[in-house]
């Protein structure tokens, strides 16, 4: 009888305890999920390279702002090949990627524009453009494919040859050219050059197997992946570049969408001071490719105006001509980057 009564007893007191209990849960808040990101790049870890600082930058100020939030980072194709970087993001194999947009072109035609000859004509035009009606419609369709911008970079670019320079239109005839994206390669075709397409990390070997001859690429490039071990000639970026690609910091919407407030937040901020460390590097680019080669005992030259028109010429019935007849909004597109003065 007793142990009867002291089981019931039991029964009334867990009866009573249980609504406390619950209410602690409730009141208890919810504890933030720890997410490791995974980031990917083409470039090399380590060794100055901006694009990796803006990467790096970002995961040590993520890291710093203590939200449960870790960014590791696979620099120099490690993990991911440059071209597949995009289809990755989309795929959930990484999460993060910094990389020309250009490179993505085969899903979305339209990014082709952020790799146009004489679209963009120095670094002050190129922060105006990101403020444009043409960023807003490439960011629109980024974002419409599942990926968000976290940091703007717009990188100057020049040629190479290894066996001449490349002054003129006449000067690529019949050479094999290694081109970022479609546009420029348009844009050497019309000129009489044949392509070699691979991403910039390959061409060291293209140019030391006879490969390439030329190439087209970042200023940044040219110095990170040691161009001038190979090149005898550079046309550098001067008052009449030619050459400018849009490199953000990229974050696919899956990967945005699992993070709380808190480390939405961090990771804008860290972006943002990524963006801004990047803005104040990316005119010292074209000036360190410009002292490097030339204590490597390589030719630079830069375009002179004439020289920089007949390229225009060039660009203008081939790259311009393709990309407004066959890119869908492509004619609009242009019209819209052309404005910005």
């Amino acid at each position: 009888m007793k142990s009867i009564k002291k089981t019931q007893g039991r029964k009334t007191a867990l009866r009573r305890l249980l609504p406390l209990l619950l209410a602690a849960v409730v009141a208890t808040p919810a504890l933030a999920e720890n997410i490791t990101l995974k980031a990917s790049h083409q470039f090399p870890g380590g060794k100055g390279d901006v694009r990796d600082e803006m990467v790096q930058m970002i995961a040590r100020e993520v890291a710093a702002a203590n939200v449960g939030l870790e960014i590791k980072v696979f620099p120099g194709s490690s993990l991911v090949k440059a071209k597949e970087q995009w289809k990755a993001m989309l795929s959930g194999q990484i999460d993060m990627s910094a990389f020309p947009l250009d490179y993505a072109s085969g899903f979305h035609p339209q990014f082709g524009a952020t790799l146009m000859p004489g679209l963009v004509k120095g670094h002050a035009h190129a922060r105006r453009i990101n403020d444009s009606a043409f960023m807003k419609d490439i960011k629109a369709i980024m974002d419409q494919g599942g990926v968000k911008v976290l940091a703007d970079a717009w990188l100057a670019g020049a040629f190479g040859g290894k066996e001449k320079c490349i002054r003129k239109p006449a000067d690529v005839e019949g050479m094999k050219i290694r081109s970022a994206g479609a546009t420029f390669s348009q844009m050497w075709a019309g000129a009489g050059a044949s392509i070699v397409s691979i991403a910039s990390n390959e061409v060291y070997n293209a140019l030391q197997q006879g490969v390439a001859q030329g190439t087209d690429t970042s200023t940044g490039s040219f110095v990170s992946f040691r161009l001038y071990e190979q090149l005898k000639c550079v046309t550098a970026p001067g008052d009449n570049a030619l050459w400018f690609m849009y490199e953000p910091v990229l974050i696919s919407k899956k990967a945005w969408d699992r993070l709380d407030d808190a480390q939405k937040k961090a990771l804008m901020a860290a972006s943002k001071k990524s963006e801004d460390y990047f803005e104040s590097e990316s005119k010292k680019l074209d000036d360190k490719m410009v002292e490097t080669f030339k204590a490597n005992k390589v030719e630079v030259i830069t375009l002179t105006d004439a020289e920089a028109d007949a390229w225009r010429a060039v660009a203008q019935r081939t790259s311009y001509k393709t990309f407004a007849e066959k890119v869908p909004g492509g004619k609009e597109l242009i019209e819209k980057a052309l404005s910005v003065k």
